[in-house]
C-alpha cells in the first residue's frame, strides 16, 4: 500500500482525537456545569461541532449532560482516567526538573518546602552559582514569619493547621516582626509571593510561592535566594519564580488561581 494511502486515514483518525480532547479540556476547565456555547466558546468551535463530540464523549461516559439545565459536565469516566493520572504523578520528582531548572537559569539558590510537624520544613535545596553558603539545608525548619517560604504557608494554609505548631511559637514570630501579620498575610494572598529582605539571613533576600494541589491548597512552596549586594529587586527573579510554580501547580493537576 503507497504511503500517501496509508497515512491519510490516520491523520484523519488523529485529528478527530485531538479535536475530542480539546472539548472534553474545555468542559474540565470549568468547575461547574457549563452550557454548549460556552464549551464552544472555549474550545474555539462551532456549536453544532462541539455537539457532535459531546454526544460521543457522553456515549463513552466521559462527559454528562444535566437533564434540568442542559448544561455538560465531566462523567465517572473522565474522573477515573484523571485520577489514575494524578495517583502516578511523582510532585517531587517534577519539582526536581522545574525548579532545577529555574536554578540553572537564574543562577541563584532555590528550595522548596512542605509544611512539616514543626512548620516550613527544607525538602529539597538547589544550588545557585555560586552557592549561598548558610547552616540551612535538607531537613531545616524555617521561621514563619521571617522567612519568604514561612510567610506564604501562613497566608495560604488555616488556622488551624498553622497552629499546629503551637499558637506560642505563631505569637512569638508575631512579636519578633513588629506585629504586622496581617498585612503580610494580605498582601501575599493577593500576589500570591512573599518576599523577605534580611530577615531571616543578613545580606540575603528571598521571594516565596506557593504551588496547588487539586483542591487549591497549597502543596509545597518554592523560594529563590538571592545576595543583597548584588542585588535587591528581585523582580525578575519572581517572575520566574511564578511561572515555574503555575507550571507545577498544572503538572501536578492543580488549578493556578485566575488573574
Amino acid at each position: 500500500m503507497p504511503d500517501d494511502i496509508a497515512k491519510a486515514p490516520k491523520r484523519r483518525g488523529i485529528q478527530s482525537v485531538e479535536i475530542g480532547i480539546r472539548v472534553l479540556e474545555a468542559v474540565a476547565s470549568f468547575r461547574d456545569l457549563a452550557s454548549l456555547s460556552t464549551i464552544s466558546a472555549s474550545a474555539g468551535l462551532s456549536a453544532s461541532q462541539t455537539h457532535r463530540y459531546l454526544s460521543s464523549l457522553s456515549a463513552a461516559g466521559m462527559v454528562m449532560q444535566d437533564p434540568d439545565s442542559g448544561h455538560y459536565g465531566l462523567a465517572s469516566g473522565a474522573i477515573k482516567i484523571g485520577l489514575a493520572a494524578l495517583a502516578r504523578v511523582d510532585s517531587f520528582r517534577l519539582a526536581d526538573s522545574v525548579f532545577e531548572d529555574l536554578s540553572r537559569r537564574c543562577g541563584h539558590t532555590c528550595l522548596v518546602t512542605v509544611w512539616g510537624d514543626a512548620g516550613p520544613t527544607v525538602l529539597r535545596w538547589y544550588d545557585g552559582d555560586p552557592p549561598v553558603i548558610t547552616s540551612l539545608g535538607v531537613g531545616s525548619v524555617l521561621p514563619l514569619l521571617r522567612s519568604a517560604n514561612g510567610r506564604v504557608f501562613y497566608s495560604f494554609l488555616s488556622d488551624p493547621v498553622l497552629e499546629r505548631i503551637g499558637k506560642s511559637k505563631i505569637l512569638d514570630e508575631i512579636k519578633l516582626i513588629g506585629g504586622n501579620h496581617t498585612q503580610i498575610r494580605k498582601d501575599t494572598k493577593r500576589n500570591y509571593y512573599a518576599e523577605v529582605q534580611g530577615d531571616l539571613i543578613p545580606g540575603l533576600a528571598a521571594v516565596a510561592a506557593p504551588v496547588f494541589d487539586l483542591q487549591g491548597k497549597v502543596a509545597l512552596v518554592a523560594s529563590v535566594i538571592s545576595n543583597m549586594q548584588k542585588q535587591t529587586d528581585l523582580k525578575t527573579e519572581r517572575k520566574d519564580l511564578l511561572a515555574a510554580c503555575q507550571r507545577l501547580t498544572e503538572a501536578i493537576g492543580g488549578v493556578w488561581p485566575a488573574a
